[in-house]
């Protein structure tokens, strides 16, 4: 807008370049707002008719807006439970686990009178690609605030790696190209690395390690019998403070 008050001798080279010295803020793209399960529940019952099937697959999908749009019945593969997106110019197959909820939603959905190869169709059969209206009237009657469409993808992921579900699942799920994109939700989850590591409490106590017959000290070969060592738990010979074996 500058540029042309400029060329058009509104406003001079100074203003010019005092503008574009000015530091713009940066952008949040670490934005996380996701809904609870109340919350989900609340949405999809005041969603209109048309938006409903819409919601309930970004909740039950992680599906990006596009993909949710752009989305055609050959892609719904329901003999064996999976939606299968194209993700890349090299040909790469996402696919995503149809659940039961989703089962029922598209063989209701086929029933419909429009008829289209677009799972998400209006009238004329082309895909819908504006429901921010809609949107924003459930929003309103659900009593939530500062929520996006995209704001749905981050509730499936939210909600599954609370439900104990391992991050890289998530990710595949998602279809992030780097596991650094889908650890944005790894503080969700704050008794995972609890878990992981009692882990080891569990293996300590049946791991046996096994020692050989005869073992030898200073050239001199010894019977395991003559030394009184024979299978041992792990955590017998793990010293407290370390896991170098101890010969006390």
């Amino acid at each position: 807008m500058v540029n042309k008050g400029t060329q058009w001798g509104m406003a001079s080279d100074s203003a010019l370049k005092q503008v574009r010295n000015v530091k713009l803020l940066p952008e949040n793209n670490r934005r996380l707002r996701f809904l609870s399960i109340e919350e989900c529940q609340r949405l999809i019952e005041c969603c209109h008719k048309d938006l409903h099937p819409i919601v309930v697959v970004a909740l039950n999908t992680g599906m990006r807006r596009g993909e949710i749009f752009n989305l055609t019945w050959t892609q719904i593969d329901l003999r064996h439970g999976f939606i299968l997106l194209d993700t890349s110019k090299n040909g790469e197959r996402r696919e995503i686990p149809i659940n039961t909820t989703l089962e029922y939603l598209f063989k209701e959905m086929q029933q419909r009178s429009v008829k289209s190869e677009y799972v998400f169709a209006g009238k004329t059969g082309k895909p819908l690609t504006d429901i921010k209206k809609g949107f924003h009237t459930a929003l309103r009657r659900a009593g939530i605030h500062d929520f996006r469409f995209h704001d749905l993808r981050h509730t499936f992921a939210s909600q599954l790696v609370m439900a104990g579900i391992d991050i890289t699942s998530v990710k595949e799920l998602l279809g992030h190209k780097s596991l650094t994109m889908t650890m944005r939700y790894s503080h969700l989850s704050p008794g995972h690395k609890r878990k992981a590591v009692h882990v080891l409490d569990r293996l300590m106590e049946k791991q046996e390690v096994d020692v050989p017959e005869k073992w030898y000290k200073n050239g001199t070969i010894f019977d395991s019998e003559e030394q009184s060592i024979c299978r041992k738990s792990l955590g017998v010979l793990v010293r407290p403070e370390g896991f170098e074996p101890s010969t006390h």
